[in-house]
């Protein structure tokens, strides 16, 4: 499920909300084993590579202009599975963000997916993924993830989780449009790059995944935001670069 966050809760990792595509047969079988040797992956991973260093030049300017230093995460690459300070991931978790040892965890098969399954399809597509995640990084730099998890824990209903959760993932999409803001400034922006960032959101909304996996939508059980919110947030940081205007109530 891509923009995952995953917290440790003692000495137990747990993935917060619902993941759709769960819904799905099969998932990551076998152990971790690295994902760059084949000749075929190497495009793949110089890509999936360059794109964080772009959302550090980023997110540098962005803390700096606020008298902050930006401290970038690590990266790992994986298929199948992998282990991270939050615990031993599947290829069925796709990418995701590990607050506890702030690294972007991707899954190389995930980018497969999107465009075979998802017809999601583009190098920007990709980069709105990793983009995301990074986005994640930044709400625990900025102490966001610490405090939605906080607030969790007092309360026992799985509606309210899961709504402030749709908050966290809906500010990393619009975090994402703000990395894509100052990609348009770099001039690295292509005709037609906004528009696969789009597509990829709205095909990973919850009432796309939902409906396509378990043929209802069930707004309650909503951990990312539907196709329309996830739009509409990446929208609002790409159109003014502005990350105060990505904030939410809690």
């Amino acid at each position: 499920n891509i923009g995952r966050v995953v917290l440790v809760a003692g000495a137990v990792a747990y993935f917060m909300g619902f993941n759709p595509l769960a819904l799905r047969e099969g998932g990551g079988t076998g152990g971790q084993r690295a994902a760059l040797d084949s000749p075929q992956e190497k495009e793949k991973v110089a890509f999936v590579s360059a794109v964080p260093a772009q959302t550090e030049d980023a997110w540098s300017r962005v803390f700096k202009a606020g008298g902050a230093q930006y401290k970038d995460p690590s990266l790992v690459l994986f298929r199948d599975a992998v282990s991270s300070a939050c615990g031993t991931a599947s290829s069925q978790t796709g990418p995701f963000y590990c607050p506890a040892d702030k690294k972007v965890y991707l899954d190389l098969s995930f980018f497969d997916e999107l465009e075979a399954e998802y017809k999601a399809a583009g190098d920007f597509a990709q980069a709105y993924v990793i983009a995301h995640e990074v986005g994640h990084h930044v709400q625990n730099l900025l102490g966001t993830l610490g405090k939605i998890n906080e607030l969790k824990s007092r309360t026992k209903s799985p509606i309210e989780q899961n709504a402030l959760q749709v908050k966290v993932e809906l500010q990393a999409d619009c975090y994402a449009g703000v990395w894509a803001y100052y990609m348009g400034r770099y001039k690295v922006l292509e005709d037609g790059d906004i528009e696969e960032a789009l597509n990829a959101a709205s095909a990973i909304g919850d009432d796309a995944l939902q409906k396509k996996y378990q043929g209802r939508v069930t707004p309650d059980s909503f951990t990312h935001g539907s196709s329309k919110q996830r739009m509409t947030w990446f929208k609002k940081g790409f159109e003014d670069g502005q990350p105060s205007l990505c904030a939410f109530e809690i």
